[in-house]
């Protein structure tokens, strides 16, 4: 007999929860963008209570999670907890066979393009210009990064020392304005706060939008309340850019 609570029943109770159809959907919806309630009633073409339900279901389970919009504080966004999502099928998919899953970014295949990827943030002082340099550091040739502001101003001090703790020197980047790259051609534009989602400029070639709902670290009036919020925001976009690194090595491989 196996105890209650175990590995097994766990891994039984993850997979009933995200094979129901709709449930799926919104955790396809929400691994690539975080989203309102609004945009997934209007995206899965289903009635709102039924959205509302399944969603309360997942942010039960832990799987989802969501924080009050910094533009409009009557808004909601909702994320997919990518590292818990994974921890989970890693455990069910150990059932089966142990190691059968990893974590390990893929290696690029030979004569992979680059991604093309711009960053958007207020400001461009501090959460796109640390999702720049962690992309870069991370993914190396894999990519062209940028990132640019709707109103840029300076690079934020407390940035450069967050990335620094990583390894990560960041001083050379400099802020500049979105619309100066209209022109340009991405293949993916992420904006990472929650104001410059609702003014974001029209890219040439119709690049994919992604949303990252992240606070603003610099909104913290103490110095060391501002440290530890730089700190965790900066743990949340390495966790992104590590999964999106691994979605450009899957999607821009040569065939």
């Amino acid at each position: 007999m196996r105890p209650p609570g175990s590995v097994r029943d766990q891994a039984l109770t993850f997979l009933k929860l995200v094979a129901d159809d709709l449930r799926w959907s919104l955790l396809q919806e929400l691994g690539r963008s975080d989203l309102r309630v609004n945009e997934l009633i209007a995206g899965l073409g289903q009635p709102g209570n039924l959205v509302s339900y399944h969603l309360g279901q997942l942010r039960s389970a832990g799987l989802i999670r969501e924080r009050r919009s910094s533009a409009d504080g009557r808004v909601v966004y909702y994320s997919l907890d990518l590292e818990r999502f994974q921890r989970h099928l890693m455990e069910a998919a150990s059932c089966i066979r142990p190691g059968l899953l990893t974590g390990h970014l893929p290696a690029r295949a030979p004569g992979g393009r680059r991604a093309r990827i711009l960053f958007l943030c207020t400001h461009n002082s501090a959460r796109s210009q640390m999702a720049e340099g962690l992309l870069r550091a991370m993914a190396g040739d894999r990519v062209t990064v940028e990132s640019a502001g709707s109103q840029p101003t300076e690079l934020h001090p407390l940035a450069v020392e967050t990335m620094a703790r990583r390894g990560i020197d960041i001083r050379g980047q400099r802020p500049k304005h979105a619309d100066g790259l209209v022109g340009r051609r991405f293949d993916i534009v992420i904006t990472l706060c929650d104001s410059i989602r609702e003014v974001c400029p029209t890219f040439t070639g119709s690049p994919e939008l992604v949303h990252w709902s992240l606070p603003d670290p610099a909104r913290e009036a103490v110095l060391e309340d501002m440290r530890a919020a730089f700190e965790q925001v900066a743990e949340e976009i390495s966790r992104r850019v590590r999964y999106l690194v691994i979605l450009l090595d899957e999607r821009l491989a040569p065939t």
